[in-house]
């Protein structure tokens, strides 16, 4: 990995990723291709299991880098391949077969926004704020995102305001996990990494195969798709190991490899 704009660091199955791009971590193209490799490369990294999302500073990402614009819409093609961009981005986070963990530490707003909304649980400290400021730079985007999680009226207060919600009114609103202190953010975030990277790395790989596909799925043909993966795990040592550890009364002991 690059460690230039994303830095990356690997212990007890646990992959903190910082955003690294100061003063804002703002989304410059280069910004956004090393994010991308950086999950491509956790992805097949055995040892880790569970990736926590966070930003190095003050601000978890204010969004797109306007400065870095200057080619799209010049350049013939550039205009498609900024916009692929952006949405890879945000998908390589989503698809990720490891469970993500949002910790914002500050600031997510736009494309900064989009990235904590593609992550699988979110925890901000007391300082962050969350929001759509396309409306006042005379850009449009994050609004398909925005509307999986939050609701229709908040939604569209941030889409056609600008208005910057609080970390302590979604978590009000039961929309994230914790609103923490500064000190406590990252603190309370690996508590829960360290918890799912106790579990089978094969278990969690089709957990998140369901979370992902059931979303848009109807009940009978979503809880289908369940039952077969519960089926497929079944036939995986992880889970006769889960079983014997159960009823031996210890710890289970999994395999790095799926």
């Amino acid at each position: 990995m690059l460690n230039q704009l994303i830095k990356t660091e690997i212990s007890q199955h646990v992959a903190v990723v910082t955003l690294n791009n100061p003063p804002v971590n703002a989304q410059s193209r280069e910004f956004v291709e090393e994010l991308i490799s950086v999950f491509d490369e956790l992805n097949d990294t055995p040892e880790v299991r569970v990736i926590v999302l966070t930003g190095q500073g003050k601000v978890f990402s204010a969004g797109a880098d306007i400065k870095s614009r200057g080619n799209v819409g010049e350049i013939p093609g550039e205009t498609y391949r900024h916009l692929r961009r952006t949405r890879e981005v945000g998908f390589c986070i989503m698809e990720s077969n490891k469970p993500v963990i949002a910790a914002v530490n500050g600031p997510a707003l736009g494309a900064g926004l989009g990235l904590v909304l593609c992550s699988d649980i979110i925890l901000a400290s007391e300082n962050a704020v969350f929001g759509l400021p396309e409306i006042d730079i005379g850009l449009m985007g994050g609004v398909r995102h925005t509307m999986r999680l939050f609701p229709h009226s908040l939604t569209r207060r941030m889409v056609l305001s600008g208005y910057r919600v609080t970390a302590a009114e979604l978590y009000r609103r039961g929309i994230i996990e914790a609103c923490t202190t500064p000190d406590q953010l990252m603190e309370e975030a690996l508590a829960i990494a360290h918890s799912i990277a106790s579990k089978s790395p094969a278990a969690l790989k089709l957990a998140k195969r369901a979370i992902n596909t059931v979303e848009t799925m109807g009940l009978k043909e979503g809880y289908r798709f369940e039952q077969n993966l519960t089926v497929e795990m079944t036939r995986h040592e992880d889970s006769k190991e889960a079983m014997r550890a159960f009823l031996e009364k210890r710890q289970p002991v999994f395999k790095d490899s799926v």
